[in-house]
């Protein structure tokens, strides 16, 4: 293993560079959802503006997953 082979300041310095690596990763994500949220919230204030409800249709979309798999669970019942 590369491990064993390192000295203990190695194997630190390694951890210690892989943690600031992680946390600045994790910071841009951070960013992207951010952005991805503001579009979202964007494109769902446009859809309300041209009479939309959102609410409704997600309600919809619900209750027709819901009778697919209702209808799935009985097919695999019969069958």
């Amino acid at each position: 293993m590369v491990e064993e082979q390192m000295s203990k300041e190695e194997l630190i310095g390694f951890h210690k560079g892989a943690l600031n690596t992680l946390g600045n990763e994790k910071a841009e994500l951070i960013k992207m959802i951010g952005n991805v949220d503001l579009v979202i919230q964007a494109h769902m204030k446009a859809l309300k503006d041209l009479g939309v409800d959102l609410e409704a249709a997600a309600k919809k979309a619900q209750e027709a997953a819901q009778k697919q798999a209702d209808d799935t669970s009985l097919s695999e019942r019969v069958a």
